[in-house]
């Protein structure tokens, strides 16, 4: 068969499927399908296979703008708007999903889904808004990595968004020993990030009954415009729209193989990686207000609100040199 008559042979099986176009180019083709997946072994063998593009996920619901809004919603309203942050944790958790799901059925990322999907005018449109929405997210780390290194070494902002923009060249080298090395970089990461926040959490003593009720819904949510405003800052601040593109391209890094009952069981893995490194994110999440209740909200200083404001008032409130120091380390590894 030649190469036009294979071409027109995808194309008609792509309509069928109500797709406009066939596939092109693989999603991220340097790394696609790079790590092996065995269909055999035991379930734990072949899950932790799975194990690594939802903590890539992860990293991005916990970035510099989470803290902002959850050290405000911490030092104002105390636990109450802890309920908030796991709702929105649900929300991410089933976005993702969807996400694996569309990769792992198709074979395409979410933008060549949106490309394959729709006429060239309204596939304009979405990478316009795409691109947007990743530019505006991107900044928040970005500065907020630059803030995590002004904090611990002094360094000028203007400074360490430039040092900041070089940890791209640190991905692009561990891309190339494989795509393995940045899931195990960024999961060192998280790492660091949950033992910052354990020795703070246990330093600011937090009131834990408190903090059980403040996972349960409260109509003052709704009811209390200041908490309201906060809760959408908690929601859109979680809810990373460049995540959704990443886990549908990152996810094919796996070679799962092509048949049906392999494609669900790729799905199923996919689904637990996600699900657990979120629920981490939401305990990093959680962390963050939990300080700021602890320490801020009891202390009476609700109008803390900036990340600087929070790093410099946590040692005389916590009693110790050490929280400060973990709170902007942790700060920085989230932005990296």
């Amino acid at each position: 068969m030649t190469e036009i008559a294979k071409d027109q042979e995808f194309a008609v099986a792509a309509r069928r499927q109500g797709w406009r176009r066939a596939p092109g180019e693989p999603s991220l083709s340097d790394v696609f399908r790079t790590i092996r997946v065995s269909s055999t072994g035991s379930l734990w063998r072949r899950a932790i296979a799975f194990v690594g593009p939802g903590y890539l996920v992860a990293v991005g619901y916990m970035d510099p703008g989470n803290w902002a809004t959850s050290i405000a919603g911490g030092a104002q309203f105390g636990y109450a708007l802890l309920f908030v942050a796991l709702l929105s944790n649900v929300m991410a958790i089933v976005l993702q999903s969807l996400c694996a799901r569309l990769a792992i059925g198709s074979g395409r990322d979410l933008a060549q889904a949106c490309r394959d999907a729709f006429p060239r005018p309204v596939s304009a449109v979405l990478w316009l808004f795409a691109e947007i929405a990743i530019i505006a997210t991107d900044i928040a780390e970005v500065v907020g990595t630059a803030i995590g290194l002004n904090l611990l070494f002094g360094i000028p902002l203007e400074l360490g968004v430039i040092i900041t923009a070089l940890d791209v060249f640190l991905i692009l080298w561990l891309q190339k020993l494989g795509f393995r090395w940045i899931e195990a970089f960024v999961i060192a990461l998280l790492a660091v990030i949950f033992a910052c926040f354990l020795v703070q959490i246990s330093l600011a003593d937090p009131d834990w009954r408190g903090v059980i009720l403040g996972f349960a819904p409260t109509v003052d949510i709704v009811g209390n415009p200041a908490m309201l405003y906060l809760a959408l800052g908690i929601i859109g601040a979680t809810v990373m729209p460049h995540n959704l593109y990443l886990h549908s391209g990152i996810v094919q890094t796996r070679d799962y193989g092509h048949s049906p009952t392999e494609k669900r069981a790729a799905l199923r893995f996919a689904t637990w990686d996600s699900t657990a490194a979120l629920m981490f994110a939401l305990l990093i999440n959680a962390s963050i207000l939990i300080l700021a209740a602890a320490t801020f909200h009891r202390a009476g200083h609700a109008d803390v609100a900036e990340i600087g404001d929070a790093h410099a008032m946590l040692a005389p409130l916590v009693g110790s040199l050490l929280a400060p120091k973990l709170f902007a380390v942790a700060l920085l590894c989230c932005g990296l």
